[in-house]
């Protein structure tokens, strides 16, 4: 067996940080430091959000809305329950069709996405049909970009491939809508066979497990899809199979406006390849303040539970609470992951959809216990914030809050929870590209004002 150690990849020389890296940087510390206070006073609106948290317009899109607040009798924004809706339709009502059809709504929720109208019977059916065709990789892709050059690190894996399939690509740079659409199909397409198959080769090669290689379905659904190939048996339940759906719709799209579908926005202003938008999309979205927000939710609650004796009692719930958000349980940085979002204030309706079928999933599992944990957090934590915060809105449970705990219980590994995301959110950034490209005359090119003061060249031997 060939072991991950075996790669030549693996250089310890490669990624050594010597004594005079660190030397260097730390000068970097210091030079590249800028007051916080000019940024006040030049009113830069840091992370494209005013003071207040809002985000600045930057653009326009039909895909999507978020409502977190409404207009009062003066005028003044007051915080109401999250809305989101694809292509104007409420995600409730969007969910609550499938769900009582008994029916996948992935594939039904990126031909809303992409095409602006919910599809009828047939027109989804020869959707389903197009994506299954596409539901495959070039001759030997996985023998030899995958398996040859596995990662420890599923995203980079997924970006890696999505390059790499520019290579196989005869119009890859084409960026008409039509060829733009083919593209963003292949990709929604095959993300699951990527991100499942850069799994495989990491359990193999690095940690010695069998190799195996499912190949998907046409039959099947996304969600179905992941499961089977996932999975050594390629067994799974009902329930399963539906929960993984839902957590895909409910990824699947949130607003021009979150960090990686933004950079769908700027990487397909400047006229490259979809390859290359998505790839840095991807990258995006690897981020723990993006897309890794869930693994950092499942992290906390593992220490919450080895160091809450009573996970019934309120006060050994709210006083680890307060440890943390004063840095002195878990990562000690001083947040309460899961809690909170930049646009909701006093709901997350995609919390709110998860939370039904979460408490489902727990009791198929057995694991009513620790849902019950969750429960509790999710009900303390706004008060402990409260209290230890100056907040200028409502806090409450977001998306993140609950998917980590659903795909634990779905036993999907930790290295996939955000190429689960990815399979998701493929979907929006495909809408997304798609609009830029239809509605964009100009490359996206923010202004920076300079704050360094002017200085004097000195000849080599005189500094």
């Amino acid at each position: 067996m060939v072991l991950a150690t075996d790669f030549n990849t693996l250089d310890p020389k490669y990624s050594r940080i010597t004594p005079e890296l660190r030397k260097l940087a730390e000068q970097l510390e210091q030079t590249d430091r800028i007051d916080p206070e000019l940024y006040v006073r030049h009113k830069v609106n840091r992370g494209l959000r005013d003071l207040n948290g809002n985000g600045v317009l930057t653009g326009l899109t039909d895909i999507s809305e978020i409502l977190a607040f409404r207009k009062g009798e003066n005028g003044e924004k007051l915080p109401t329950d999250g809305e989101l809706y694809f292509r104007g339709i409420n995600v409730h009502d969007l969910v609550n069709g499938f769900i009582k059809e008994k029916r996948p709504g992935f594939e039904e929720t990126t031909y809303l996405l992409i095409f602006g109208k919910l599809p009828s019977k047939s027109e989804l059916s020869r959707f389903q049909a197009l994506l299954a065709k596409y539901r495959s990789l070039p001759t030997s892709f996985v023998r030899d970009i995958i398996l040859k050059a596995p990662s420890s690190d599923m995203m980079n894996a997924l970006a890696r491939s999505v390059l790499t399939l520019h290579a196989y690509d005869t119009r890859a740079n084409d960026t008409s809508i039509p060829n733009v659409l083919r593209q963003s199909l292949l990709l929604i397409a095959t993300f699951p066979l990527l991100s499942v198959y850069a799994y495989q080769a990491f359990r193999h090669y690095f940690h010695g497990d069998d190799l195996f290689i499912h190949l998907p379905k046409p039959e099947m659904s996304t969600a179905e899809n992941i499961l089977q190939m996932l999975r050594k048996d390629g067994n799974y339940t009902e329930l399963e199979a539906r929960i993984l759906d839902l957590a895909l719709v409910l990824h699947s799209e949130h607003g021009g406006g979150n960090n990686s579908t933004f950079t769908t926005h700027v990487v397909s202003s400047s006229g490259t390849d979809t390859y290359s938008s998505v790839a840095a999309s991807l990258c995006s979205l690897k981020g723990p303040k993006h897309g890794g927000a869930n693994i950092k939710v499942v992290g906390m609650f593992a220490d919450m539970k080895k160091k809450v004796k009573d996970w019934d009692d309120d006060e050994q719930v709210e006083a680890y609470l307060r440890d943390l958000l004063n840095k002195n349980a878990y990562d000690k940085a001083g947040l309460i992951y899961g809690m909170g979002h930049a646009v909701y204030s006093l709901s997350d309706p995609r919390a709110n959809i998860f939370n039904d079928f979460v408490e489902k999933l727990s009791v198929e599992k057995g694991r009513e216990k620790e849902y019950g944990l969750y429960s509790s957090v999710a009900r303390l934590a706004p008060k402990v914030i409260g209290d230890e915060r100056k907040i200028y809105k409502g806090v409450s449970p977001n998306v993140d809050f609950y998917s980590g705990f659903v795909y634990s219980m779905l036993d999907l590994p930790p290295e996939l929870y955000t190429p689960i995301f990815a399979i998701a959110r493929i979907s929006g950034w495909s809408a997304h590209r798609i609009e830029e490209l239809i509605n964009s005359g100009k490359i996206i090119r923010p202004a920076y004002m300079s704050v360094s003061e002017r200085a004097s060249y000195l000849a080599l031997g005189e500094r």
